[in-house]
């Protein structure tokens, strides 16, 4: 039987997987956490960029997992070239320090489709392969070519419109993968005087601090990550920590970020439905949110109860999204106010706010 080819599943419906690290030891625990499962194998392992190139021609995989940092040629260059040359569904499994993190983000911005956490302490090791196989199978779905489109021709920062009124509003955004070239598609069209914005994008945590750093660097708006007890204002948008929960709860005449603990809500923490929900019961009317790309139905539920509570809400199309699972949830359940292509996601936020904004 001929080898599958880029982006083609093999014909017996099998995930196959290329593992890719320097590292004997890390190799191991993934190529065993994979071949666990029957849906998946791991048709190889490469110590590095160059012997990896060889293995994806002769072995033809589905998904590749690619460690960042690596002899002879790092895992950024190496995925630059795959993305130029050969296309393939990409998860970043990368160590957990800021210069990681950072790579990791711009691993994303090639075309990865997911990232997660490297096996660390023995404790953590179950959660993290738990995380790897979850990422495996999504990638294995995920349109590769939509990670790139994102954010081609994107438009200069937006002018400040010190005439219109976002002091009651908030907007809120929840993504999973593909979600963070979606996200910054949709903020970089935002204006500098935005109302407050809230996002949930699933990632690992330590991760969304490079996240925040990044958006804040190529938008109008601030864009911090959320720390407990930070008040939500216009021109402010807050990233919800990986790891924690982001709940907005109501103080007097002003909206309030608290940072939680808690149990994984469709296997994630930061989970979209928690923080959707805290805004439906706390904002209501005054809430306009959008549900983007991203696999499972984390977000959906939420938004139905946003839509319930009076918000304007809004799941991105099927043709624009790298995976599209949580936007189809929504829209099953009804919980979308209007369906757009990425491309009109913020522009229909802004004006369901009854802004005026003309978006360059």
């Amino acid at each position: 039987m001929n080898a599958a080819g880029p982006g083609e599943r093999s014909r017996s419906g099998v995930i196959r997987v290329l593992v890719v690290d320097d590292s004997a030891l890390v190799r191991r625990i993934l190529t065993e956490a994979l071949d666990r499962h029957p849906d998946i194998e791991v048709v190889g392992t490469a110590t590095d960029p160059y012997v990896a190139r060889e293995r994806i021609v002769a072995l033809r995989p589905d998904v590749v997992t690619l460690d960042v940092e690596m002899p002879r040629m790092d895992g950024l260059s190496f995925l630059a070239k795959l993305m130029r040359h050969f296309p393939l569904p990409v998860v970043v499994v990368s160590s957990v320090t800021p210069q990681n993190s950072d790579a990791a983000l711009r691993a994303l911005a090639l075309g990865a489709v997911d990232v997660i956490a490297k096996p660390g302490a023995m404790q953590a090791t179950a959660e993290v392969t738990d995380e790897l196989v979850r990422a495996v199978r999504t990638a294995a779905r995920a349109r590769v070519s939509r990670l790139v489109e994102a954010v081609v021709d994107l438009p200069g920062r937006a002018p400040a419109i010190a005439s219109l009124d976002s002091t009651h509003k908030v907007i809120a955004i929840g993504a999973s993968t593909g979600g963070t070239q979606a996200i910054e598609a949709v903020l970089r069209r935002f204006p500098v005087d935005a109302p407050a914005t809230v996002i949930v994008q699933h990632m690992p945590e330590h991760f969304t601090l490079s996240f925040a750093k990044r958006l804040d660097s190529i938008c109008a708006m601030s864009v911090r990550e959320a720390r407990d007890g930070d008040v939500l204002a216009p021109g402010l948008a807050l990233v919800a920590p990986g790891g924690k929960h982001l709940v907005i709860q109501a103080s007097g005449a002003r909206w309030v970020a608290r940072v939680k603990d808690g149990p994984k809500v469709h296997h994630q923490r930061p989970a979209v439905d928690v923080t959707f929900q805290s805004l439906a019961r706390c904002a209501g009317r005054n809430v306009v949110a959008a549900l983007l790309t991203g696999m499972g139905a984390d977000g959906a539920k939420g938004m139905l109860a946003l839509r319930d509570a009076g918000a304007h809400t809004i799941a991105q199309d099927e043709a624009t999204s790298v995976v599209w699972g949580m936007p189809r949830e929504a829209i099953k359940l009804d919980a979308a106010t209007e369906v757009l292509p990425l491309h009109d996601v913020a522009n229909g936020l802004l004006h369901a706010l009854g802004r005026e904004a003309a978006l360059v």
